[in-house]
This record gives structure tokens, sequence and C-alpha cells, in this order.
């Protein structure tokens, strides 16, 4: 089992930008693929982003596209999300996902998760 714990939410302005942090421990984390997902409030949760071992391959949500980056250092056992022009629909809490192979964008493929962090982007 892998323990996963997110930083660097907050309240930022439309068309700014930050940048979440995931720290994993627990197992080896570069054989994990990791995952952002988001939950907006009365929405399901979504997929956002996931990076496979050694950085080989990055997918992302569509509405995110063109606006945000996940990277990881293995060496710091983090993957970051960077979030850049952001609009008041990224509001929601967003939470890390690890699992040992890439399954697909379902919740249901990813095994472990942390207890999320808020984003909120308004004026």
């Amino acid at each position: 089992q892998v323990q996963l714990v997110e930083s660097g939410g907050g309240l930022v302005q439309p068309g700014g930008s930050l940048r979440l942090s995931c720290a994993a421990s627990g197992r080896t984390f570069y054989d994990m693929v990791m995952g952002w997902f988001r939950q907006a409030p009365g929405k399901e949760r979504e997929f956002v982003a996931a990076i496979r071992r050694g950085s080989s391959s990055t997918y992302y949500a569509d509405s995110v596209k063109g606006r945000f980056t996940i990277s990881r250092d293995n060496a710091k056992n983090t993957v970051y999300l960077q979030m850049n022009s952001l609009k008041p629909e990224d509001t929601a809490v967003y939470y890390c996902a690890a699992n040992s192979v890439y399954l697909g964008t379902m919740e249901r493929h990813w095994r472990s998760w942390g207890q999320g962090t808020q984003v909120t982007v308004s004026s």
C-alpha cells in the first residue's frame, strides 16, 4: 500500500497558476503510475492527468489539455500538477492517485488515494 499526501491548493484568480504536489511513501515510487483527479461540488470525481513510470507517457483530460502539466521527480517521490490559465470551472478538490499499472481513467482503475487539496478559482 502507498500513502499519498497532496499540497499546494489554494485560492487563485482566473488566469492564474498553481502547482500541486503529491508526496508518496510506502513502496517504490518509480514503479508506480501516478495520477490526478478532481471533484467539484455536486459532481462526480473525474480524471485530470496521469503519468507512467519513468515519465515515459502522460495523459490528460480534454478539459485541461494545453493548460495543465503532470510531472514527477522520482528522487523526491513526488508527482506534480502544474496548472496554468486557471478557470472558475477548475474549482474542485484535487486528489492524487496511484496504481502499479496504468489501466485507464476511471476511479476503479486506481488503488491508492490521497486526502485531497482544495483549489478555488475566483476573482
